[in-house]
Formats: structure tokens, C-alpha cells, sequence
């Protein structure tokens, strides 16, 4: 009877001892943070300029600043990436939302993120771009931003922000006990109507007739550091070769159904004397990563074709 109890003290006591360092391990153990990232229409994600996934995206990571970049995936007018820097806070998910427009002027989106404040208190703060924006919180209250309050109840919240020549956006958020919440949001600036927009006079009309322009297209930044030249206009396509960026080219055509430029990457030689000349070479390239251009004179590229490119 003894031994019984003797077995059962041990027992109990390894158990509370294994429970013990289970808890310690849990309570050492480093919270890490977490990060949401939503685009409109979809993107691939790169984290520190390494490539995470596409959008909608969802993850931990050790709490940090990291370098968030956003490359649209758009097959019929180019837009514009996005690079932020966002840091992540331990316990916490950052939310990233953002829709992409041609170029950043007429881009939107906002950045969502909590930091620890008294336990008691319910904190908001909303910093738009551009400054001094028209804030409705929950259709009642009306300020301007930046502002920030401490006012607000624990629960679901809508803001609404608008200024003069931007679209409205509407944000959803939930505040929390112990939490100030920081909302960032970006206003697109609203396109010009046709009548707003400058109309050229008959006259430089007429010059501008006059003088045969060529469409070039120009190479944008890219992740890699260069833009590859396909044989068809799909990510499918055979590669043929690789242009790099701030370099321009001759436009050949447009691709209806996916954007894509077809563009001449290497001119033509001449014939010479006991030797015969070669055609200029053509490729397609994505749009999300080129622009047109227009000039009067033909380019001379620069690049040339490389063989056996590296892969990503």
C-alpha cells in the first residue's frame, strides 16, 4: 500500500513537472506576428525581395519591418506596382489592402495595424494621403484628418474618407480593448473628363500630322532586373531573349487579349559584301513591366540575346 503511494506522489509529480515545462516553454517562446495582403486584381507578393506567394496572402513571420512589393497581374492595361514597408508587431496581424491603378496617382488601399496601449482603452488614429481628408466614423461623426481618438467603443467600425478630386473610400475596421488601431489609407485621384482635359489647336494638330512618329515602348523596373522577350504573348512562351530595364524598343503590335507588346529587340543587318543580312528579331513582353512611349527617331537597343538564361 505504501509503494501504491509512493507511485502515485511520483506520478502526479512528473506530471505537474512536465506540465510545468511545457508552460515555460510556451511563455519563453517568442510571439511571432502576422500579416494579411489583399489586392485588387490579384498580385504576386515579394517580402524582402524575396517572392512569398500571391495575393490574398496570409502568414507569420518574426516581428520586424519588412519590404512588402506588390506586382499587379493585369492582361489588359499595365499598373503600377506598389513597395511599402510595414512592421510586423509580435501577437498582432498587419492587413494590407490595396488596388492597383494605372499609375500610383489613381492607386488606393490602406495599411491596418494595432500596437498595445492601456488595457482599458480603446484607441483610434487615421492618417490619410492626401493630408486633411474628410473622415465620417460610422456615419455620425465628421472631422478631418490626421486625427485620433480614444472615444470609441470596443466593436466593428465603418470610416468613410473623401477630399476634392479623390474617390471615396470606405474602410471596415474592428478596434479592440487594449489596442490603438492605425489605419493609413490612400485616396485614388479621380481621371479627368474629356472636357477637361487640354484639346491641341488645329494648327499643332496639323504639325503633329506632319511628323511620322514611331511608338516605342519603354522597359519599367523589374524584380529580377530584367524582362524576358517570349515567342508568344503568354508566360507560357518559349523565352528568346531578355531586355533590361530603361531600355526602349520599337512597338510592333499590341496583343488584344492579353496586352502584351510585340517588339522588335534586335534590328535588322544589312546585307554586306559576301555576306548575307539577317531580319530583325521580335519577341512579345509583358505589359505589366513596359510602357508606351512615343518618339520620332528608331531606338538602337542595347541589349542582345543571351543564351541560356537563368530560370525564376
Amino acid at each position: 500500500m505504501r509503494k501504491l503511494k509512493l507511485a502515485a506522489i511520483v506520478s502526479i509529480s512528473l506530471l505537474l513537472l512536465i506540465g510545468l515545462v511545457f508552460f515555460m516553454i510556451g511563455y519563453l517562446r517568442p510571439k511571432v506576428a502576422g500579416i494579411y495582403i489583399t489586392t485588387n486584381p490579384s498580385a504576386t507578393v515579394f517580402i524582402n525581395s524575396e517572392q512569398v506567394g500571391r495575393t490574398p496572402y496570409r502568414a507569420t513571420r518574426d516581428p520586424d519591418e519588412i519590404t512588402v512589393e506588390l506586382i499587379p497581374e493585369s492582361f489588359q492595361v499595365p499598373l503600377a506596382p506598389y513597395e511599402t514597408k510595414v512592421t510586423l508587431v509580435a501577437g498582432v496581424e498587419t492587413v494590407l489592402q490595396r488596388d492597383f491603378g494605372e499609375i500610383e496617382e489613381t492607386s488606393a488601399g490602406e495599411i491596418i495595424s494595432f500596437e498595445k496601449v492601456d488595457k482599458d482603452e480603446t484607441s483610434l488614429s487615421v492618417v490619410t494621403i492626401p493630408d486633411q481628408a474628410q473622415l465620417l466614423i460610422d456615419g455620425r461623426e465628421r472631422v478631418f484628418t490626421p486625427y485620433k481618438t480614444s472615444s470609441l467603443l470596443p466593436g466593428e467600425h465603418a470610416l468613410v474618407i473623401s477630399a476634392n478630386g479623390y474617390k471615396e473610400r470606405v474602410v471596415e475596421v474592428k478596434t479592440h480593448d487594449g489596442y490603438k488601431l492605425t489605419a493609413i489609407v490612400k485616396l485614388a485621384k479621380e481621371k479627368e473628363s474629356e472636357e477637361e482635359q487640354p484639346v491641341a489647336s488645329e494648327a499643332a494638330t496639323q504639325d503633329q500630322d506632319k511628323e511620322e512618329e514611331k511608338e516605342l515602348v519603354e522597359i519599367l523596373t523589374t524584380p529580377t532586373g530584367y524582362l524576358r522577350v517570349r515567342a508568344e504573348p503568354s508566360s507560357l512562351g518559349n523565352e528568346v531573349s531578355q531586355v533590361e530595364p530603361g531600355e526602349t524598343y520599337t512597338l510592333i503590335e499590341t496583343d488584344e487579349k492579353t496586352g502584351w507588346f510585340k517588339i522588335e529587340y534586335l534590328p535588322a543587318l544589312p546585307a554586306q559584301a559576301g555576306q548575307a543580312g539577317e531580319e530583325a528579331k521580335v519577341g512579345w513582353i509583358s505589359n505589366q513591366y513596359a510602357r508606351k512611349v512615343a518618339e520620332k527617331i528608331t531606338p538602337t537597343p542595347t541589349s542582345k540575346p543571351k543564351a541560356t538564361p537563368t530560370p525564376i
